[in-house]
């Protein structure tokens, strides 16, 4: 059974300015980047039904859509700090070796694989891009350890895959997840002992290796101790919302992720998990808004405290989809330009795009060609003179092809 250790707050001097309520009985962002009003009803029908674009079909030509390779699992070697896999939008598997440990911690983000993204499977936004493999292939490959799910949301919080991870796993994995999310997670059989319901900036070292505490729990009571040999989770900050229906609105806190990774020689690598985030809201005129003011608007603070704090990463993974119409979506979903501030704020050598080119929802689909995220992305870091991974090794920002595995 995979061991967490509590440790205590990273940056308690930040405050409860996001929690409404103590103890919260919701949450909020608590920065000028946000608006006052988001999503209302009426914003999201005059945006949907009202004079929008005609619809935008998805390509039938999948040489002009991203690429779904065969996944190579196989852990990292020694000489390696990590390996990540794309599986598709926003999920990754992390293979991390770490030193003392028998063999590689493995550990999922966001893991997706149903048809559909929705409440129920006839209904909803469909994935037009296939998981590289099925989720009892990868099960049947890779002992998970560490399931971590950023927000409640169900193109990130997939009922159907979590449930067989845990049929599949029993008591040798455990999630991470922000306080509240334990409430729908329970009635899918997961035990609270398996569950660690953090709060911004709070922190967990992972170890394999069966704790002094209680044997029934995999989590152990909170420690000051700072092992440098174990895999560290943070729970850390970003700007979004949550709810699963209409009637429980940004009950459940909402996050991302920091890893931090020991090397053999005492040192460390980091990796950064921004979930489903914006960055700044942009107004809804003039249209488009025009690129050089962008810096003028308020811009979320915390990618920066990040950086500050557990920076710098040796690799981000950043939302760059599912952005459009920026009036209405650029408070919760980045863009290419957000997305490239965020890797500057958190101090990261190296970044890869995600959250585009699987699934799409119901204003994407008027609002976003599919083929324009990568598009988007790859112009900005041409924009920023940022080097492309695939034309230097020494590369900066990229792509991957889900399935595919990129060694660090």
């Amino acid at each position: 059974m995979p061991q967490l250790h509590p440790l205590p707050a990273l940056d308690p001097s930040s405050g409860k300015s996001h929690h409404k309520g103590s103890p919260p009985t919701s949450f909020q962002n608590p920065w000028p980047s946000w608006p006052a009003q988001h999503g209302s009803p009426l914003d999201l029908l005059k945006t949907r039904f009202g004079n929008r674009p005609p619809y935008i079909p998805v390509p039938d030509d999948r040489s002009e859509l991203v690429q779904v390779l065969k996944p190579d699992f196989s852990p990292p070697s020694a000489r390696s700090s990590f390996k990540v896999t794309w599986i598709g939008h926003a999920s990754f598997l992390i293979q991390v070796a770490v030193p003392g440990e028998s063999r590689a911690v493995n550990v999922l983000l966001d893991p997706v694989f149903s048809e559909r993204t929705s409440p129920v499977t006839f209904l909803g936004p469909k994935r037009y891009t296939p998981t590289p493999c099925s989720i009892e292939a990868l099960l049947d490959a890779v002992p998970i350890d560490v399931v971590c799910v950023s927000h409640n949301h169900y193109d990130h919080a997939d009922t159907s895959t979590l449930s067989t991870i845990f049929k599949h796993r029993g008591r040798d994995v455990v999630f991470c997840v922000a306080l509240g999310n334990s409430r729908w997670l329970t009635p899918l059989g997961i035990p609270k002992s398996q569950i660690w319901e953090a709060d911004w900036w709070d922190q967990v070292d992972v170890s394999l290796q069966q704790g002094k505490g209680d044997a029934s729990s995999s989590i152990s009571s909170l420690s000051t101790s700072r092992a440098s040999s174990s895999l560290r989770i943070t729970c850390t900050p970003c700007q979004h919302a949550s709810a699963r229906t209409p009637f429980d609105k940004n009950c459940d806190l909402w996050c991302s992720f920091a890893l931090r990774i020991p090397k053999p020689d005492g040192s460390h690598s980091s990796i950064y998990f921004s979930g489903d985030t914006g960055y700044r809201t942009i107004p809804s005129h003039p249209d488009p808004y025009p690129i050089e003011d962008l810096d003028n608007l308020p811009n979320c603070p915390a990618f920066a405290r990040i950086g500050e704090l557990l920076g710098p990463f040796a690799l981000a993974l950043l939302p760059i989809g599912l952005c459009h119409p920026r009036h209405f979506m650029s408070s919760v979903h980045c863009s290419a330009e957000d997305s490239m501030c965020i890797h500057r704020d958190v101090k990261a050598k190296r970044s890869v795009g995600m959250h585009y080119g699987t699934i799409r929802g119901g204003l994407s689909q008027y609002y976003e060609d599919v083929r324009l995220p990568p598009k988007e992305w790859r112009e900005e870091a041409e924009r920023l003179k940022l080097r492309w991974r695939g034309e230097s090794e020494d590369w900066e920002v990229g792509l991957m092809d889900v399935g595919e595995s990129l060694t660090m």
